[in-house]
């Protein structure tokens, strides 16, 4: 038979009570918490100081999309009229 059922519910509540209120399991959380802390302090620092953050970007265009978009704009332009291969002299005969 498992031991909780042996016991009565207060003895239960009692235990775990003491188990949380121990000074080593408070050492420990404040322990994890700290060093959780450190890694997102880290790494929020590594990652330089031209990048943004994917949470403060504005929603729609990113930075990367809007010269792409711009240089899609350019190539149309200057194509317009020709085809690739008159460009190149490519013109079959």
């Amino acid at each position: 038979m498992p031991i909780i059922k042996k016991m009565q519910h207060l003895t239960v509540i009692e235990l775990l009570k003491q188990v949380i209120v121990s000074w080593q399991v408070i050492a420990v959380t404040i322990g994890v918490l700290l060093y959780l802390q450190l890694v997102f302090y880290v790494s929020r620092n590594k990652r330089g100081p031209g990048k943004i953050h994917k949470m403060s970007e504005k929603k729609g265009q990113s930075k990367a999309e809007k010269p792409a978009k711009a240089a899609a704009k350019e190539a149309e332009e200057d194509h317009s009229g020709k085809s690739s291969n008159d460009e190149l002299g490519l013109e079959e005969e």
